[in-house]
């Protein structure tokens, strides 16, 4: 486990927080991926949030300062864009920086149709939930698989290339390494 934290800290000081048009991008702290937001005008303005994992899972997050949804509550939304729909997708309520929302994840497909949309409509039932442009969001999506591929590599280690060897550690002789290597055998 902390071998995956090293390499995903390390990979991440690789790719830096970066603006795309009206987007910004930077890597995942809590897990190797990246995110693209956009913050909107507007009554209580509205952020969206898309966020890639390197396993191609995703995320997306909506959020506003006038929401009174609560964290964890359990909700179905319809998704529009200007290619395709996703009906009753269900969502999870959320809080974050003062402002609450919704999470949800899509199918991979997703990624390609937000890329490729002119607009994210979102419905709660028959209530207005955004309406939001998505202009810049083809450059921003392809700026944000460079930062996946970025997290994603891995730090050179002085191991011979396939050999599978774990990097070699700053302390290798350190009393918790000696411990975790005794209670191995």
């Amino acid at each position: 486990m902390l071998l995956v934290m090293m390499n995903a800290q390390a990979s991440a000081q690789s790719y830096t927080v970066r603006s795309q048009g009206a987007w910004t991008l930077a890597p995942s702290s809590d897990a190797p991926g990246c995110f693209m937001t956009r913050d909107y005008g507007g009554d209580g303005g509205t952020t969206l949030l898309f966020g890639l994992d390197a396993d191609g899972r995703n995320h997306l997050s909506v959020l506003n300062d006038n929401w009174s949804i609560k964290p964890r509550e359990r909700l179905t939304l319809d998704f529009r864009l200007s290619n395709r729909r996703y009906v009753r997708q269900s969502a999870i309520g959320m809080a974050s920086d003062g402002k609450r929302g919704f999470v949800t994840q899509f199918a991979p497909r997703f990624t390609t149709d937000l890329a490729t949309s002119k607009f994210l409509n979102i419905d709660r039932g028959d209530v207005p939930v955004a309406r939001l442009m998505l202009d810049g969001s083809a450059p921003a999506i392809a700026e944000l698989k460079r930062c996946i591929a970025a997290v994603s590599a891995r730090p050179v280690t002085g191991a011979a290339p396939g050999s599978g060897a774990a990097p070699v550690p700053k302390d290798p002789f350190s009393r918790d390494r000696n411990e975790r290597s005794h209670k191995r055998r």
